[in-house]
């Protein structure tokens, strides 16, 4: 795997024009992956030692960081990010921070899982970001608070050790550790701004909870359900449509661009575990004139399995949930929609349940996760 860039040092003052002009980025290797810290699935920041300049909630705002010269307060330039005062020392003749002073966040994930690899993004922090940051992981049950999570009896894991990390910059880390995990520390070294997080990885499901759901939706973001892959992503990414609730306009669905061909666009998704499918729904919402005209859906059984198809090729409408009863139920692992010729959906639900072979593998890797 290529070598993950590095960013360290400050980036030039603003000097007018695009902010975005000289921002440090690149492609990481893990954010195919879904954002585990998403506000769509329910993450949130519930609590850091300051936050005096700026919320510590801006953290997980969907959006890029935004960028006002003219924009001050009371306290001093408002950012669009999370940013602490500045750290000083004890006294006059010891007025430096320690090597040990930090500030934190606490994270709450909007859905527990194996993290591959985190984004620390400083856009528009230029000379006041952190000088590193560092990154810890637990996994806790249930909803507990602050003071909870800061109990000594709570054991985390590092993810990310004590890095330096460059200003107006997306600082990318690759995570190996094989663990599911429920809420995060970011810490800042000693103090300064931090616009953005993204924690990217694979959900794991609590196999106790979707017991007692009995049925539910087996391709759903939350419940561990994940994109594979998908011809196109032109528009906007392919897992939206797995995203939980319904769409809300229009590039918050799937879309493509318009094809030139005799082809068809599709995705490819993994489901929770080996599923029985007795019902579906495909959603147009806020996809008026570029909706999908006709989609059919397909399962298959196991990496090596064959594709069948359980929706035939089917006339869409825009702006319309469509809901379809399966004449009987469908057993498979991996489900693809294909649309015709283009277009988009906002979301795609298959209701079903586990099979006991299903149930028994999400089990397992669950307690091998440490869930």
């Amino acid at each position: 795997m290529t070598a993950i860039p590095s960013f360290t040092g400050d980036a030039n003052p603003y000097g007018g024009g695009d902010p975005y002009a000289d921002y440090r980025t690149a492609d990481f290797p893990f954010t195919q992956y879904a954002n585990l810290a998403d506000r769509q699935l329910g993450a949130g920041v519930i609590a850091a030692n300051d936050e005096f300049f700026a919320q510590r909630e801006n953290l997980l705002v969907p959006e890029r960081a935004e960028f006002d010269p003219e924009h001050f307060g009371h306290k001093g330039k408002i950012m669009d990010g999370w940013e602490t005062r500045r750290r000083r020392g004890v006294s006059a003749r010891h007025p430096w921070p320690t090597a040990e002073d930090h500030d934190w966040a606490l994270v709450r994930l909007g859905a527990p899982g194996v993290i591959r690899g985190i984004v620390v993004d400083t856009a528009h922090f230029r000379g006041n970001y952190p000088q590193a940051v560092s990154v810890e992981g637990t996994s806790v049950p249930g909803s507990p608070s602050p003071e909870e999570l800061l109990g000594d009896d709570v054991k985390w894991t590092t993810l990310v050790p004590r890095t330096p990390v460059g200003g107006h910059a997306a600082n990318g880390f690759a995570v190996s550790a094989e663990q599911r995990f429920t809420h995060l520390r970011i810490n800042q070294h000693p103090d300064g701004g931090i616009a953005r997080l993204r924690v990217y990885g694979e959900v794991v499901p609590d196999p106790q909870w979707l017991a007692v759901l009995g049925t539910f939706d087996v391709v759903a973001l939350e419940n561990g359900g994940q994109v594979e892959d998908a011809s196109n992503l032109f528009y906007s990414p392919a897992t939206n449509t797995i995203q939980p609730g319904r769409s809300r306009k229009m590039d918050d669905g799937w879309e493509t661009r318009r094809r030139r061909d005799q082809g068809n666009d599709w995705i490819r998704y993994r489901l929770a575990a080996q599923s029985q499918i007795r019902a579906l729904e495909i959603d147009t919402a806020y996809l008026k004139g570029n909706s999908a005209g006709w989609a059919s859906v397909s399962v298959k059984d196991g990496e090596d399995g064959e594709w069948t198809e359980i929706l035939p090729r089917t006339r869409l409408q825009p702006d319309t949930n469509h809901r379809f009863v399966l004449p009987e139920p469908a057993v498979g692992t991996h489900a693809r929609i294909d649309i015709f010729p283009d277009g988009g959906i906002s979301r795609l639900r298959l209701f079903g349940s586990l099979t006991e072979q299903g149930a028994s593998g999400l089990a397992a890797r669950h307690q091998e996760l440490g869930g």
